[in-house]
């Protein structure tokens, strides 16, 4: 009767847990520049993977932010934005216990093309 009740117990922290990492965000934020990657990823959970490419002078080095779409409505506007200059913003959520929620820390919210 003890053994299920910690393992009852130990299973609605745990639930508990993840549905805070997931709807409490440890920054929110907005990146700028080139839409360059978007794929579906995973052997058993899928999820959107992204890359952006910040250009800060031309010439530069880029630097790649990494992020992860959970929403099918944003990975349709990311799709038609390929290769443009976007704004995205981003929510980053830390101590998610498994790659099946994304690859990175960083998942995007929103996405509009942004000008020069």
């Amino acid at each position: 009767m003890f053994f299920s009740g910690a393992c009852l117990l130990a299973a609605l922290l745990f639930v508990a847990y993840v549905a805070l990492a997931l709807n409490w965000s440890y920054s929110k934020g907005e990146r700028a520049g080139f839409l360059q990657k978007l794929s579906s990823k995973g052997w058993v959970c899928k999820t959107w993977e992204g890359e952006l490419s910040l250009v800060a002078i031309p010439g530069a080095s880029p630097e790649k932010f990494l992020f992860t779409v959970r929403n099918a409505e944003v990975v349709g506007q990311l799709n038609a934005l390929m290769g443009k200059r976007v704004a995205l913003d981003y929510e980053q959520h830390k101590g998610l216990p498994s790659s099946c929620w994304g690859e990175t820390d960083y998942f995007v919210t929103g996405v509009r093309e942004a000008g020069f």
